[in-house]
């Protein structure tokens, strides 16, 4: 397996494991099927933004992808992103979550950033145990902030801080 940094041609792959996340999980708060352009858009927005879309290939298959964004817009966030990691069915329990993971870290950390959040469906106790194994603490449950089947979900609220010593940037 090879994790790299998604390319444009990668699209077509991502927008295949995304869509089967929102019609098969509640990972994605949304019932709402993207395009590829939706995913073209997505690879270039996060390049543009310095943020990172890698992808975890196998025998010439893109079997997961994850990536790091902004997580809050104000300027006073920056230096905070969120994670996202998604595997494509069937490839579950391989260590292709946990490759893409600590890659994407690994990115962050190199990228300058200092904290990285996972908000986490709360029932999603594999997801949360993956971010747990890299060094995540739970930060809390927010309660019924989703919807999805009918059904009022929750969120679990992970960070890892990426440089400890950081200092804050000067006002």
């Amino acid at each position: 397996m090879d994790i790299r940094t998604a390319r444009p041609d990668d699209a077509a792959a991502i927008l295949d494991i995304h869509n089967a996340a929102v019609t098969r999980s509640t990972a994605i708060f949304t019932d709402r099927l993207e395009t590829l352009a939706d995913r073209e858009a997505y690879l270039a927005d996060h390049a543009d933004a310095g943020h990172a879309v890698l992808v975890a290939e196998a025998d010439g298959l893109v079997v997961g992808y994850a990536s790091f964004g902004t997580w809050r817009k104000k300027n006073g966030y920056r230096l905070t992103v969120d994670d996202s990691v998604y595997v494509r069915d069937g490839h579950h329990g391989a260590g292709i979550g946990l490759a893409l993971l600590t890659e994407l870290v690994a990115r962050a950390r190199a990228a300058g950033f200092h904290v990285m959040i996972a908000d986490i469906e709360a029932g999603n106790a594999g997801s949360i145990r993956l971010h747990e194994r890299l060094g995540f603490e739970v930060c809390g449950t927010v309660r019924q902030v989703g919807t999805k089947y009918g059904r009022w979900l929750d969120i679990t609220i992970m960070q890892l801080v990426l440089d400890p010593g950081q200092d804050p940037p000067a006002a």
